[in-house]
Order: C-alpha cells, then sequence, then structure tokens
C-alpha cells in the first residue's frame, strides 16, 4: 500500500458500493426498508471500525497489518452483499 490516503479511499469506496446497493434495493421493494436500514448500519459501523484501524499508530509491521485490513474490508463486503441478498 503506497499511501494511507489511498486506503481509506478504498475502504470508503467499496462500503459506499454496498450502501449504494442498499438504496436500489429499497427503491425497489418500498414495504421492506427497515431491513436494509440495518445492513446500511452495519456498514457505516465497519467504515468506523476500518478507519480507526487505518489511523493506529502502535502498529509494528505496518505493511502486514493494512494487508490483512484489506483481507478483512473484502470479506466485510461480500458478507455484506450476501446479507442484503438474503433479505
Amino acid at each position: 500500500m503506497s499511501k494511507i490516503r489511498d486506503l481509506k479511499k478504498i475502504v470508503n469506496y467499496e462500503l459506499s458500493d454496498v450502501i449504494e446497493e442498499c438504496y436500489i434495493w429499497q427503491l425497489v421493494n418500498a414495504d421492506k426498508t427497515e431491513k436494509a436500514e440495518a445492513v446500511i448500519d452495519e456498514a457505516i459501523s465497519n467504515f468506523d471500525t476500518f478507519i480507526t484501524r487505518i489511523n493506529q499508530d502502535n502498529v509494528q509491521h505496518k505493511k502486514a497489518h493494512f494487508k490483512q485490513i484489506q483481507m478483512d474490508l473484502g470479506k466485510v463486503k461480500s458478507d455484506l452483499l450476501v446479507k442484503l441478498q438474503k433479505l
């Protein structure tokens, strides 16, 4: 990872993509919007968690730390999209 700023942009892009999918789902299923709101809330919560992890100062191996964040981000995004599909 060349820059922390780039990683923050990736986190923002990936989780906002999930939120956008939730909004589209809400437009199609106007009668069940509360279920999609739960997925949106979880995405926002995960965003906060990832940004906190990126901003940690006491990390010894930064490269491995940031690589782990990217792997976790992929898993969280796929989990959220699976939850949205199950609605």
